[in-house]
């Protein structure tokens, strides 16, 4: 077991883990009808306050962008940051990983490099692609912030991607090759991702509204997290995880739930629990309408019906795509800390055709382990196990 030594985040919802998870217990979204002066569409969102307002400081102007941007805020957390000083002090510089991860990146600074070069024919001053799109930018970066030394990789697959991240840190501790991990993620909205959705008709033109007999699709989001995991006792600990990779179709989930029902096995194997000791389970819940019919089969099969609660927070932060692993067991961790399960967030009246416990408002309880879902595209699955120490 890894502990959850330290965290933080920046969300729709605003700034810190207090404010994600006070939204979430009380079902205050962070989404909005389209906030962006540079997209069009008729949809609702969920940006980050403040975002185009916190320009990198000039020592880290090279590496300017939108997720980074976001990376900055979350880092601007004090006891974060000293937490992470303080494992470089006991462990070294060299011996602190960093894994991240990510769908889109920096892409939003490309976008605007294009179209600059659209107009004018010349690609804006100082635009520098590999320190701003590319996948590895993102752990650069924040290893740049922090002043860690140790491995660092930043993994893509979709929207399971700051989910993976806990099984590679543990993987790596646990092979001897660092003693602490930073794991995490960011993702920014883009053109590219807000079309992307659209074209494929996945995108909400109202709130987003998982489980809900009315859902109509996504809500967009964007979101920076991390936590710095450390063997030895903490009041929350990662206990372990599972991965499957169904690959039944590039943008659909297996219509029975295969994959994610693989990987929710796979994690209660890796962790020795049975279904009947998970309290709770932080659902992908994307509210497109064969998602949350994939997902509720596969917890049908694992859990039985009505067999464990269920809630969705995508209602809060909207779909933060490389970004809601990290969100979402975060809000995972929390409500092991509080003893309480959010609620599936806009919920006005839960599928007849999908039988569940969802959860439709915050519920006291007694609760030792929990579970985070995250499914990708093209079947790249990942449940994380998290625990509360007695």
């Amino acid at each position: 077991m890894l502990a959850l030594t330290a965290t933080t985040v920046v969300h729709p919802a605003g700034c810190g883990l207090d404010t994600l998870w006070t939204a979430a217990a009380h079902s205050r979204s962070g989404l909005q009808p389209n906030p962006l002066d540079w997209c069009t569409l008729d949809a609702w969102l969920g940006a980050v306050p403040g975002v185009d307002e916190v320009p990198l400081p000039e020592p880290l102007a090279a590496w300017d962008c939108r997720n980074h941007r976001l990376v900055w805020m979350a880092l601007q957390d004090t006891v974060f940051v000293q937490a992470v000083r303080e494992a470089v002090a006991r462990h070294g510089a060299h011996r602190v990983g960093l894994v991240l991860g990510t769908s889109t990146s920096g892409i939003r600074s490309t976008e605007i490099a294009y179209a600059q070069r659209h107009a004018s024919g010349c690609w804006p001053e100082g635009f520098d692609l590999r320190r701003s799109h590319t996948g590895d930018a993102l752990a650069r970066f924040t290893a740049e912030v922090l002043k860690v030394a140790g491995p660092m990789a930043t993994l893509s697959t979709a929207c399971s991607s700051s989910a993976k991240v806990f099984l590679t840190a543990q993987r790596w501790i646990e092979a001897g090759l660092i003693d602490a991990a930073i794991v995490g993620g960011a993702d920014s909205l883009c053109l590219s991702t807000l079309h992307g959705f659209d074209s494929l008709q996945l995108l909400s033109p109202r709130l987003c509204r998982p489980f809900d007999a009315t859902r109509e699709g996504i809500s967009i989001g964007e979101a920076a997290g991390f936590a710095l995991l450390e063997r030895g006792k903490g009041e929350v600990h990662f206990v372990a995880g599972g991965e499957s990779s169904d690959a039944h179709h590039m943008s659909t989930p297996h219509p029975e739930g295969l994959g994610a029902a693989q990987a929710m096995r796979a994690a209660l194997d890796a962790a020795g629990l049975t279904p009947s000791d998970i309290g709770y389970v932080n659902a992908h819940g994307t509210a497109t309408p064969a998602n949350d019919r994939s997902e509720a089969a596969a917890l049908v099969s694992v859990f039985g019906e009505r067999g464990v609660p269920v809630s969705s927070t995508k209602g809060i932060t909207g779909h933060t795509l490389g970004a809601c692993g990290i969100v979402e067991a975060l809000i995972t961790a929390e409500a092991l800390r509080h003893q309480q399960l959010p609620p599936s967030a806009n919920l006005l009246r839960p599928d007849p055709d999908l039988p569940l416990d969802l959860v439709t408002a915050a519920r006291d309880t007694k609760l030792q382990y929990a579970m985070s879902n995250n499914f990708g595209f093209g079947g790249s699955n990942c449940t994380l196990i998290l625990g509360r120490s007695n």
